[in-house]
């Protein structure tokens, strides 16, 4: 099933490796993980970590998932540690990416440590709504500082065994955060595609969507027919031959219901997620699901007459992306989403991280990609008021706007927003990702921001590739040059 695209963006935004290529094993080389060696990916590891750091009367524990690449350690290496973010932690990371080359060349230790909640590390019995007061940001930094803390022990490890956190996205926040709230436990941190800023209605999203859109070959014709497909669109859903037409095209799974507003909003705003989806991680290292689908791909589709309307293209991109994530139809009802959710066990689809992201968005971030952007072409039919219904809807009538607001005041008041100021942090962003919007650009706080133009969602995280630009391939160079005075001084 195809859950609505706050979601499905929310949940691979962060996980930066959600389709991650790369060869079964790194450099040809053995993983030493205690006594094994072994040509697979290395094993699932446990921590024992404490439920709740804020209480010291509470002694509940729980096993918290960890990877760990010992190939290339010498006693006096760093250690690099990957923070895993918003979905389920892979090994891949402690095989192959940036993080690993730079392991090898630094002579680092080099782990990944999953989110709490997330994956296979559950703190609780469910996902129900009491059980996730245990899920946040600060919770999560707590639970790297007692890895940390426990490492260094069983490690045997010194001061000159210098710890470096990396993270893309919400883990590259944490990375941040991290450096801000325990400097005597990571002595520097490289936060990719960082979003820094809460914030309620996220609408500039759609604005740099749009600018990426107009960066392809076809310029602002691209979102001149979007515009103008969106339109034909509306005007459909309002005419009498409404809806047989539109079924059929854009591959609905249900028939659709003109009086449900709520439907008709998470239909324009899953249509919408298949250009967000594209340009966020356009042209970066991963296997899109054996599909080249880039900006040009997209804009090639809405700009060719022969293909038929503006509407009949719009639906040929649709198909596009379902046929390329293997979906049969378009499950765009609301209540349906809504009521997945909803759902606590485990085992549930919403366990993959829809549910507790989610959670995390009512209750610390926002981040809510609204339409309310005029300059954008993808109408108006999802503003904030849609994403902020959707915290009561799953989680209860006291998840609503006074609590989300006092919510986003915390957020940016315990981590400073973008008024963050850190030594020994250094910002990748790319210009197409519509992430930096949220992110560090600029050095007006005397922070270290690189800017890469033309590039995508963590896009300096992944292992380098003959296709890179050379904006990137300076990028790489020049956090490798940050880590390499950080470790030598």
């Amino acid at each position: 099933m195809k859950l609505n695209w706050v979601l499905n963006i929310f949940v691979s935004l962060f996980l930066c490796d959600s389709v991650f290529s790369f060869k079964h094993f790194y450099h040809g080389k053995q993983f030493k993980v205690g006594e094994t060696e072994t040509n697979e990916f290395p094993p699932d590891q446990w921590f024992e970590q404490q439920l709740d750091h804020s209480d010291l009367f509470s002694n509940q524990t729980w096993q918290q998932r960890y990877f760990t690449n010992s190939s290339f350690f010498k006693g006096d290496g760093p250690v690099f540690l990957q923070i895993g973010g918003e979905g389920e932690a892979s090994p891949k990371w402690v095989v192959k990416g940036m993080m690993m080359e730079w392991a090898e060349k630094f002579n680092a230790l080099a782990f990944q440590l999953e989110h709490r909640f997330y994956g296979k590390s559950h703190p609780t019995k469910d996902m129900s709504t009491k059980n996730l007061r245990f899920l946040s940001s600060e919770q999560a930094l707590a639970d790297l500082a007692s890895f940390i803390e426990s490492k260094n022990k069983e490690f045997k490890l010194s001061s000159s065994n210098r710890w470096i956190l990396f993270g893309g996205s919400y883990p590259g926040s944490l990375a941040a955060w991290f450096r801000l709230k325990y400097p005597h436990l990571a002595y520097g941190s490289v936060a990719s595609s960082a979003p820094l800023l809460a914030q309620i209605n996220f609408k500039e999203y759609l604005g740099v969507v749009t600018d990426s859109l107009e960066t392809s070959k076809q310029g602002s014709l691209c979102t001149d027919a979007i515009r103008g497909a969106v339109t034909e669109l509306e005007n459909l859903i309002q005419s009498n031959d409404c809806c047989k037409e539109i079924e059929k095209s854009f591959r609905l799974c249900d028939q659709l219901d003109t009086k449900n507003d709520l439907d008709l909003a998470n239909f324009f705003e899953s249509l919408t997620g298949n250009f967000e989806g594209v340009v966020q991680y356009n042209k970066d290292n991963r296997d899109f699901g054996g599909a080249n689908i880039t900006i040009d791909t997209l804009c090639d589709v809405m700009t060719d007459s022969s293909l038929g309307s503006y509407l009949e293209r719009y639906a040929l991109v649709n198909s596009l992306l379902l046929d390329t994530s293997k979906e049969e139809c378009l499950d765009y009802k609301y209540d349906k989403f809504i009521n997945e959710l909803r759902l606590t066990d485990w085992n549930s689809s919403a366990a993959e991280g829809g549910r507790q992201w989610t959670y995390q968005t009512c209750t610390e971030f926002g981040y809510y990609q609204s339409s309310d952007l005029e300059r954008q072409p993808f109408g108006s039919s999802f503003p904030i008021e849609f994403s902020i219904r959707q915290c009561g809807d799953i989680f209860g009538p006291k998840f609503n706007l006074d609590l989300l607001q006092r919510a986003i005041d915390r957020t940016n008041t315990i981590y400073g927003g973008l008024a963050l100021k850190l030594d020994r942090v250094v910002f990748p962003n790319g210009s197409i990702d519509p992430w930096h919007a949220l992110g560090m650009t600029t050095n007006s706080t005397g922070n270290v921001p690189i800017y890469i133009q033309g590039t995508a969602h963590c896009a300096d995280m992944y292992a380098p590739s003959e296709n890179d630009s050379s904006e990137l391939i300076a990028a790489r160079k020049t956090i490798e040059s940050y880590l390499d005075f950080w470790l030598s001084t």
